[in-house]
């Protein structure tokens, strides 16, 4: 395939070959699978906009939104011509449903809030709540960032027996079977082949253009002085996103690289993955809502971000994106943060409330309590922390806190099972409100310590979960989101269970020597992470340089 008419893509590894289950153990969208899978819904996070795709149009919900119908296209098929229906969305909650399938991704969701789904007829599902869910269609049938659930073609799982250790790749019979715009064709550890299919359901029904690309190459992401020899060399379209000094490069030395904000800084755009200093609210001392204080205000954001990210940044007071829909929630809670400043940077605080719990400097100049040092060791994740990190750790350490830090390959497992009591994260979460960052930190993601469990801060709070558990209650966007989420705030800055530090911006590089359309500040149809769900509706508006 001629290199005009392929999409040359760098990320990850090829640890994951073979898996095209999206419920499998290891599988891994991000590495270009996501251009095989469809959504009943698209939802774009900078324009707001609603795009029904497998779906005929929006959701219809019982005025107690106890159940919910949705109609589905009767236009669409899958790769090998059988039509999809909704007897396949039935099938695939069914799936995650059942008690053989509790490991799966989405199953303790599905179990949580459906009762019973099921086929009215071959274009109508009907789904019935265990309780109202207005906000269910929109947090797991709609594909926006990293979310959203995948839809299997029941005549193949149905034949399987055992669904989770189905791998779903066999080019022999043109597996995976999918309703989306591109197909696996070949696979090794050092590259992945995606096809465009030309029989694609979407153009035949006019609801969206051929994507340009013949054909998507992707390569691991190896390093990133690798991906930038590259990126220059017009050997690559675009990448996982590049830390500041390296897309600087890139963009002075190839002219036909642009980004986000064209060929100027911040070099992106702002991600729905605030980052976070987490602290592990189950261990002393950071049981200690004071001391979680202390630390908070030995913090310099703004040099974080003028050091670690050359400037090229924002700093964070909350945990959640800057996106415009959220700005009245943040509106509503600014005396709160007068009261619980976030990004008050006082040494002085730090001293008073350190010395008053009983810790002094020892000979180093470093917090230590009967003999002890505070361990201040902060755990963050290679090649995404290691800009702005060990400038956290300096201003931790300079503080008095026996600072220092570590992105070791097992970084993720410390975070996971407690042991890292300090560790560097972000929200994926809030979008078009801030509910699902509020529920990440809902107890019921806290598992107990030694255990594997979701990235959380141990922090629990009984008058906090009630009140998001109320949230779970409203539409999205609903009025009534407003003053709950003024009570949870107030709870949040007052228990300070992780500081808000930066807003995480993706600088992903786009190459215009051979596509054009990719999304920027000025036509910001989707964020350009080519990793996201969303990547179908991206490949649509891409199309050759040259014409």
């Amino acid at each position: 395939m001629p290199r005009e008419r392929t999409l040359m893509l760098a990320n990850g590894d090829g640890s994951d070959v073979g898996i095209c289950n999206p419920y499998a153990s290891g599988f891994n969208h991000q590495r270009g699978l996501a251009a095989m899978f469809e959504p009943l819904y698209f939802y774009s996070a900078f324009t707001g906009e609603t795009i029904p795709w497998l779906a005929a149009g929006p959701p219809t919900y019982a005025a107690d939104n106890l159940s919910v119908t949705i109609k589905t296209r009767p236009d669409v098929t899958w790769s090998d011509g059988k039509a999809f229906s909704a007897n396949d969305v039935v099938f695939t909650l069914n799936m995650l449903k059942h008690k053989d399938n509790t490991a799966m991704q989405y199953s303790a969701d599905i179990r949580e809030w459906v009762k019973e789904t099921k086929a009215v007829d071959d274009n109508t599902v009907s789904i019935t709540f265990t309780k109202p869910a207005p906000r269910f269609v929109f947090d797991y049938l709609y594909f926006k960032n990293d979310l959203g659930i995948f839809l299997v073609p029941e005549h193949i799982f149905s034949q399987q027996k055992k669904q989770a250790e189905f791998l779903f790749y066999d080019p022999s019979k043109n597996w995976p079977i999918v309703t989306g715009p591109y197909q696996m064709v070949d696979w090794t550890n050092q590259r992945r082949l995606l096809d465009r299919r030309d029989d694609w359901w979407a153009v035949k029904a006019k609801l969206a253009n051929a994507p340009g690309p013949e054909r998507i190459l992707l390569t691991p992401f190896t390093d990133p002085t690798n991906v930038a020899q590259q990126l220059i060399n017009n050997e690559l379209d675009s990448s996982l996103d590049l830390r500041p000094p390296v897309i600087k490069q890139v963009v002075k030395e190839n002219p036909s690289i642009m980004t986000w904000t064209e060929r100027e800084a911040p070099y992106g755009y702002i991600d729905w993955w605030p980052q976070s200093l987490f602290f592990n609210c189950a261990v002393p001392p950071y049981n200690d809502p004071e001391i979680r204080r202390a630390v908070n205000h030995a913090i310099d954001r703004d040099q974080l971000v003028s050091v670690g990210y050359e400037g090229a940044g924002t700093i964070s007071e909350l945990p959640f994106p800057n996106f415009p829909p959220l700005q009245k929630y943040f509106d509503a809670i600014q005396s709160l943060l007068q009261q619980y400043p976030t990004n008050a940077h006082d040494p002085a605080e730090t001293e008073r409330i350190m010395t008053g719990k009983g810790y002094q400097r020892d000979n180093q100049n470093l917090w230590a309590k009967d003999g002890k040092r505070l361990d201040a060791t902060i755990y963050g994740l290679a090649d995404l922390t290691t800009d702005y990190g060990p400038i956290l750790a300096e201003q931790l350490r300079g503080a008095g806190f026996n600072a220092s830090h570590q992105a070791p390959a097992d970084s993720g497992t410390r975070v996971a099972d407690g042991s890292a009591k300090l560790f560097l994260f972000g929200f994926a979460g809030a979008i078009a409100d801030p509910y699902p960052s509020l529920e990440l930190m809902h107890s019921r993601h806290v598992s107990p310590m030694g255990t594997q469990g979701d990235v959380s801060s141990r922090w629990k709070n009984a008058e906090f979960d009630k009140i998001v558990q109320q949230m779970s209650a409203l539409p999205v966007g609903d009025p009534g989101e407003l003053p709950l989420f003024v009570q949870a705030m107030e709870i949040y800055l007052r228990e300070l269970p992780h500081t808000p530090l930066v807003q995480w911006i993706h600088r992903v590089p786009y190459n215009t020597e051979y596509w054009s359309g990719w999304p920027t500040e000025r036509d910001p149809y989707l964020p350009g992470a080519f990793w996201f769900k969303t990547l179908p509706l991206e490949l649509t508006h891409l199309q050759p340089a040259k014409g």
